[in-house]
């Protein structure tokens, strides 16, 4: 299955290293993203790997937000620092550049947030939330009567937030 064991090394540290360079909380689904995206390894693979780094306690999920991050352990970072070597250059250049270039949709995607439940047989509630930097900025919950709603106002959240935040904030500071 893997070329060498320097191989199988040299990815685990990548995927610590990541994981630490984004530097926020990081989903499978984001962490799956950035490596499929750089052609590192394939998902059944990384998926391996990232029980693996779980197993050993490199790594470990947290709950952030409500949402499931993956977060290095003291122990996955001490093994990091002692042997970050083993990436290639090549690697770790790619993957700095990536994340540099991809970081504030990673903060988006973690910092915005919007889901639904049904509040009865005719109504929905839609959680509408804005997070910066630990800081709640807005947390609107609203009563809507259809599924078709509730989705669409998800939607809208995700892909408007900021100007939708300030729609809002305008409304209730301005007359």
């Amino acid at each position: 299955m893997y070329e060498n064991s320097t191989e199988l090394a040299e990815n685990k540290l990548l995927l610590l290293h990541i994981i630490k360079s984004v530097t926020i909380p990081i989903s499978n689904t984001q962490l799956t993203d950035i490596v499929l995206e750089n052609s590192f390894v394939n998902y059944f693979t990384l998926q391996q790997y990232i029980t693996e780094l779980i197993n050993t306690d490199f790594l470990k999920y947290v709950e952030v937000n409500k949402k499931k991050s993956l977060q290095l352990t003291q122990k996955g970072e001490n093994v990091l620092m002692l042997f970050k070597d083993r990436i290639s250059p090549s690697k770790l250049n790619q993957i700095d550049e990536y994340i540099h270039t991809k970081i504030e949709s990673l903060k988006k995607e973690f910092s915005i947030t919007a889901d639904y439940l049904p509040a009865n047989k005719d109504s929905f509630i839609v959680n509408l939330k804005a997070i910066e930097n630990d800081t709640l900025l807005l947390d609107l919950k609203v009563n809507v009567v259809s599924k078709k709603q509730a989705v669409d106002l998800c939607t809208k959240w995700k892909h408007n937030s900021a100007d939708i935040y300030n729609k809002i904030l305008n409304a209730l500071i301005n007359e």
